[in-house]
């Protein structure tokens, strides 16, 4: 447009004859400077659009990333919130475990010292009733302590004659020393086992070895109430018959050793049971 004009005015001044040469190339020279000015400011535009759409998406990629940041901010913040609920919950779940480990502790520390306690009365009372009976053959009388209990075992030569369940005379000074420790140790239940061998009962009264060693036991158990006023409700009888051998039934030796009546001394499990009642408990 701009050149449009130019000739016009050109025409006009050439037809007027009132412009020099030196006027036109001037005005040309102005033209041409002018074009130039114009493809250079159409070349910035272009550059300036250019960096422009850079800069716009160098400023949408940013965003995205800060977007992207802040999600995992987020999700760190999330973390490390469920981290420390976690660590509170653990603190208070080892407090706990810590409380039931000293319970635990104190728990055991008082079935120690009860066992202890036993073991030592048990050895003070084996070794009591080694000495009142020293004087008995080791066949006749066998003291022993097994299993936190008592045993003394006599023969039923020395008790009974053969297929009976009477107390012969003799086995009465045994008892009456065996009952002079038992009272010393009133807190002991007593239970006393019958033990026959294998031979079959040929006696027309007893029906079989379970009717002899069950007879057997009681005799003891009633020798001991009414003639020696121990507590019966301390006193427990029971029958093992044959079927709990020391020794072997096919010697005469061994079926020997198998008739015996056992007094087994047993201290009272209350303080035991109180203990498992009040055990500590672990959820």
């Amino acid at each position: 447009m701009k050149k449009t004009i130019l000739i016009l005015i050109v025409a006009a001044l050439g037809l007027s004859s009132c412009v020099s040469t030196k006027k036109y190339e001037e005005l040309n020279n102005k033209y041409q400077q002018s074009e130039q000015s114009l493809i250079d400011c159409k070349s910035n535009l272009m550059k300036c659009r250019t960096e422009d759409d850079a800069s716009k998406n160098k400023i949408k990629f940013l965003n995205d990333q800060l977007q992207t940041k802040n999600i995992s901010i987020e999700q760190l913040q999330a973390a490390l919130d469920k981290c420390v609920n976690m660590n509170q919950q653990g603190n208070v779940n080892i407090g706990k475990l810590l409380d039931e480990i000293n319970s635990a502790n104190v728990y055991i520390r008082q079935l120690t010292e009860i066992n202890r306690k036993k073991d030592s009365m048990n050895l003070a009372l084996s070794n009591k009733i080694k000495r009142s009976l020293d004087d008995l053959s080791d066949d006749d009388v066998n003291v022993k302590v097994l299993k936190g209990v008592v045993f003394v075992s006599l023969s039923d030569k020395m008790l009974f004659k053969s297929g009976s369940y009477v107390i012969q005379d003799r086995a009465g000074e045994v008892l009456g020393k065996l009952t002079t420790i038992l009272n010393d140790y009133r807190d002991y239940d007593i239970l006393i086992e019958g033990h026959t061998d294998n031979v079959p009962i040929t006696n027309s009264c007893i029906k079989d070895n379970w009717d002899l060693s069950a007879m057997r036991a009681t005799a003891i158990a009633r020798y001991f109430q009414h003639n020696m006023g121990i507590n019966p409700a301390r006193i427990t009888a029971g029958a093992r018959s044959e079927y709990v051998p020391k020794a072997d039934n096919n010697t005469a030796e061994g079926r020997s050793i198998n008739r015996r009546t056992e007094v087994i001394i047993m201290p009272k499990l209350d303080e035991f049971i109180k203990l498992m009642e009040n055990a500590p408990t672990t959820n």
